[in-house]
């Protein structure tokens, strides 16, 4: 494994022997120790010049993103980062701290190489957050979401939202609105109207000049989906993420932990995310970049999700199965991919199937 090679052996199939929420916390603190002490990058994000892009007004040495939620109080960054992702997006962050559901709340769907979590924005809050990340400023190799939330017994999760943004924008190359995690009750009704209009007015004016990205479910219906479209639009949102978990559950998932309440992420999420990102390009037309996340696992899936809209790609579940080689192997294969059909540039191949 490349990361092995580079002297960072933290990954291992000994941690499926383990739960999995203390497997998820002792890669994160691997990680962590891995980037302080300064090791060499396992894989370079610049390495594949073909691979650079402009979105949202950022140079993105490559489109690979880690997804929020894998390091959610910004505790390992370098060392994602050292992974070879373009970006990593950390978070959600709440204004206050907040403790998240009871355990265990994180399932491993072997059979069906998925995941189901219902974490419920488990974090250390933004104060903690960002002080962390104001220690990374200036030895980043790589750009940095961050990705904020309402507390659960928020009186006010607009002003919570609001709060986030206007506190993290300084720190951020850019911020991601989080309103499609379904283990928040009543989440996402932000993503209906009227509040769905009042919070993007709010986050645009408490971002300023930064650039703002809103993370939806993938669980829309195609007029639900289109008016959030429009409205992302018209709050001139820079970048639309689609999409999160899902509360569905295919009929042909073999793992005994699929009935687990939560939202699916994995290779069975893998369907619905393409569809859901063909309706956003479709109801866009191109106006809006997309980022597209949901059973990604290699370069040939993220070839394909760029070919058919997608600007950039994130990663979360395919870690746990495929390693942390994966961002690495996916840059290289997509690299290659791109060069055998002819495309001198990334955006060359955006919704060019």
């Amino acid at each position: 494994m490349e990361c092995e090679r580079a002297g960072m052996a933290w990954y291992h199939p000994a941690l499926f022997a383990i739960d999995a929420e203390r497997a998820h916390a002792l890669t994160v603190r691997s990680l962590a120790a891995w980037g302080k002490a300064g090791t060499p990058l396992a894989t370079a994000p610049d390495r594949f010049l073909r691979l650079r892009s402009v979105v949202a007004g950022l140079d993105f040495a490559n489109p690979i993103g880690l997804a929020a939620g894998v390091d959610k109080d910004g505790e390992a960054i370098a060392g994602f980062l050292g992974l070879g992702f373009g970006a990593v997006e950390i978070g959600t962050l709440t204004p206050r701290p907040q403790p998240g559901n009871p355990k265990p709340r994180l399932f491993r769907l072997r059979e069906d190489r998925a995941v189901v979590n219902r974490y419920g924005f488990n974090n250390k809050g933004l104060d903690a957050g960002l002080a962390r990340v104001a220690g990374t400023t200036g030895r980043r190799r790589g750009l940095l979401g961050i990705n904020v939330g309402a507390n659960k017994d928020s009186t006010d999760r607009i002003a919570d939202y609001a709060h986030g943004v206007a506190a993290a924008a300084p720190l951020a190359d850019y911020l991601t609105i989080n309103i499609s995690s379904p283990n928040t009750p009543g989440l996402r009704d932000l993503q209906a109207q009227p509040l769905l209009g009042e919070l993007l007015a709010a986050t645009r004016a408490a971002a300023g000049t930064r650039p703002l990205f809103l993370k939806i479910a993938p669980d829309l219906d195609r007029p639900d989906l289109d008016a959030i479209v429009r409205a992302a639009i018209d709050a001139r949102i820079d970048a639309l993420i689609v999409s999160n978990t899902t509360v569905s559950r295919p009929a042909n998932l073999r793992s005994p932990q699929a009935a687990e309440t939560g939202g699916l992420s994995g290779a069975p999420l893998a369907p619905l995310a393409r569809a859901k990102l063909a309706e956003a390009r479709s109801a866009s037309g191109g106006a809006i970049p997309l980022v597209s996340v949901g059973g990604i696992d290699s370069g040939a899936a993220a070839y394909a999700r760029i070919r058919a809209g997608a600007s950039l790609v994130q990663l979360y579940s395919a870690m746990v199965y495929e390693g942390p080689g994966l961002p690495g192997r996916i840059a290289r294969d997509l690299d290659a991919l791109l060069a055998r059909d002819g495309f001198e540039t990334l955006a060359q191949a955006i919704a060019a199937a």
